[in-house]
């Protein structure tokens, strides 16, 4: 690792941190936060339809009402991953980092101020704004990320979102303690309190330099990109790398980002296209919602005493962290193939087995703990790979014109599966019983084997050399190997659209080992 690291300059650590800090954290935050005052939020629905109208909630409508509370952040989510495209071309990579922290704030003062307003609507409204933020978010931090770091720390920088993620859920799960946020008294303070880092990163982040290959591709700065790249490089050789992007700009058939639907009808990226789509629904129907939103529940079938339940719940939250760092220090040595197959299939066996203890253990007393081992397996094997890679993978597959369009596409898909999830799960439970992990286990699987066959290993190449890898698979899929190599080149640089010579002189040199 210690060679990887020479690379790492202060201010991409920096950069890396304040992003996913005001960013990424607030994403695991929001999601985990809901799970704790949700009686004292339902009380509180209740008490103030009571003021107004003169009679209470039945239960039906109170659970519709907080469920809408819980899921509106994903149709925010929705919204927000739909939009960034246009943003990140409008602001760049880092003033929609920077820009989008007014969300925040919006939706920290009406969930803040609600009960002094007594309003229910400022909660789900202020929940809906928090989705919209954390769709950008987690689209534009992995983008912004993947464009200012080196080749060789890509996927090292790129996975800090995820630890940091895992940090938001646990820091949800802990100040929800009762000892902590976790009295009545104080859920508007629990739900706010993500002002605090978001006010943190507006006010360091502004001072750091947007992305040079958006500077360099999109806004044809040469001057302002070499500075941004002598702030985020150690002393090596800023010419070579802006070389490689010009090099880049000039293979893009259209300097304009491509809009969704060219994307998904140009067909020298469809297996890229088909990859990001396979990987973001699958990280989402891998069931690790339905383990989060639901661990209290498993836990107390095992026979966990109550009081101690949201002490286990915070422990997953540890391994959520420790899974991530063992994830991102790894990658760069593993690579994304081993953390992606190894990290999907590992969710699969322990989903299969969650089925397995539930039915046996009725008549095995010891089968209720492996359950909870099953639990810990699956949210470990999440953190390691699905968790972050997939954002990451989106960043590598595309070349500048296609990525904002291939991350809106794959953010989509995810915020969508997750609210499919989120929504169905309880009913797939009521029907199917222990059986639903089965389905679970079989969407972890599928993509593994997915993975193994399709996406090759991307960790330490150029973008261009990324796509080349992919055109040459086209090729081979497409003829099987019958069509003569003349042939080839030939048909490798129209599907580049690039300049002819260019082209055959890189073919030359990239020969050669």
């Amino acid at each position: 690792v210690a060679d990887h690291l020479l690379h790492l300059t202060g201010s991409l650590l920096a950069v890396a941190f304040l992003t996913s800090f005001g960013s990424s954290m607030l994403y695991g935050y929001n999601l985990a936060v809901v799970n704790s005052p949700a009686v004292y939020i339902k009380d509180f629905y209740n008490k103030t339809v009571l003021s107004r109208n003169g009679t209470g909630l039945s239960g039906e409508t109170l659970t519709l009402m907080y469920s809408l509370t819980v899921s509106v952040f994903a149709i925010g989510g929705l919204l927000g991953s739909l939009i960034v495209g246009m943003l990140v071309t409008r602001f760049g990579r880092k003033g929609t980092v920077v820009n989008t922290t007014v969300l925040v704030f919006i939706a920290g003062s009406l969930m803040g101020f609600s009960r002094i307003c007594g309003s229910p609507e400022m909660v789900i409204f202020g929940r809906f704004i928090t989705g919209i933020h954390s769709g950008i978010s987690l689209s534009v931090v992995p983008m912004y990320l993947g464009e200012i770091a080196p080749k060789n720390l890509r996927g090292f920088l790129g996975l800090v979102p995820s630890i940091f993620i895992g940090t938001g859920v646990f820091a949800a799960q802990v100040l929800g303690l009762h000892e902590l946020l976790g009295k009545e008294e104080h859920w508007p303070l629990f739900l706010s309190v993500v002002v605090v880092p978001t006010f943190i990163q507006l006010m360091l982040l502004p001072w750091f330099p947007e992305s040079p290959r958006y500077l360099l591709i999109e806004k044809h700065n040469v001057h302002a990109t070499i500075t941004a790249l002598k702030w985020y490089r150690a002393k090596c050789n800023i010419q070579a790398e802006i070389e490689e992007m010009q090099e880049e700009q000039r293979s893009l058939s259209s300097v304009q980002t491509l809009s969704v639907w060219k994307l998904l009808l140009d067909d020298t990226v469809r297996w890229q296209v088909l990859s990001v789509v396979v990987i973001n629904i699958g990280m989402q129907l891998s069931g690790i919602d339905a383990i989060w939103f639901y661990t209290n529940d498993i836990f107390e079938n095992a026979g966990i005493p109550a009081p101690e339940i949201q002490y286990t719940t915070a422990g997953t939250g540890v391994i959520e962290i420790i899974a991530g760092l063992i994830g991102c220090f790894t990658i760069e040595k593993l690579g994304r193939r081993p953390l992606m197959i190894g990290g999907f299939a590992m969710m699969g066996i322990c989903s299969a087995g969650i089925t397995l203890a539930l039915i046996l253990q009725a008549h095995l007393s010891f089968m209720r703990y492996i359950s909870v081992c099953c639990v810990v397996g699956i949210i470990a094997g999440f953190c390691i790979g699905p968790a972050g890679v997939p954002f990451l993978i989106t960043a590598e597959l595309f070349k500048q014109s296609h990525r904002p369009a291939a991350y809106i596409v794959g953010g989509s898909l995810n915020w969508l599966s997750n609210f499919t999830v989120g929504f169905v799960f309880p009913f797939l439970q009521m029907s199917a019983g222990s059986y639903c992990y089965l389905v679970f286990a079989t969407i972890c699987l599928s993509v593994a084997v997915y993975v193994y066959i399709v996406i090759p290993e991307t960790k330490n190449k150029t973008f261009m050399e990324i796509s080349r890898m992919f055109s040459k698979k086209e090729a081979v899929l497409e003829t099987q190997g019958l069509i003569h190599v003349d042939q080839l080149k030939l048909k490798k640089m129209n599907g580049y659209g690039g300049v002819e010579h260019t082209s055959l002189e890189f073919d030359s040199s990239s020969s050669v080992p």
